[in-house]
């Protein structure tokens, strides 16, 4: 991300391993810059067993409702691996710039980035709705 004031955010171990692994993968790929966005993500987050991860916070297979700051439109997305993406259902890969904005952050706050071909966004994340039980601690 290339913005000041970047929000703490915090990332499951689990979430944290598997995402790394993208991350590293996806920087010998075409999706050079989404990875490299998601590597620097997870090098400044807070690492947390999955039972202490609030339920405001955004992990893998949350359904979050984000605010498009620039826009002002609202959305509702699941945010999933690459491979588990479907715009129709409105499930969104943490290896685009929203899905690796919004990992670890949690209700109310804001992240803005600069966009590959040039502009600022920024979104605000409204409400985690729901997130898969093993982010709770209640197994897999």
């Amino acid at each position: 991300m290339q913005a000041m004031n970047l929000p703490p955010i915090t990332i499951s171990a689990i979430d944290y391993d598997r995402l790394s692994r993208i991350a590293t993968t996806g920087v010998h790929s075409q999706r050079y810059t989404v990875a490299e966005m998601l590597a620097d993500e997870l090098d400044r987050a807070m690492i947390a067993v999955p039972g202490a991860i609030r339920p405001d916070i955004v992990t893998m297979h949350s359904e979050v409702e984000y605010r498009d700051d620039v826009t002002g439109q609202n959305r509702r997305v699941t945010l999933v691996y690459p491979g588990e993406e479907d715009a129709d259902t409105g499930r969104v890969s943490v290896l685009t710039p929203v899905g690796a904005a919004l990992i670890g952050l949690s209700e109310g706050q804001s992240i803005q980035w600069q966009r590959p071909a040039g502009g600022w966004r920024k979104v605000t994340v409204r409400r985690v709705r729901s997130r898969p039980k093993r982010m709770a601690g209640l197994g897999a």
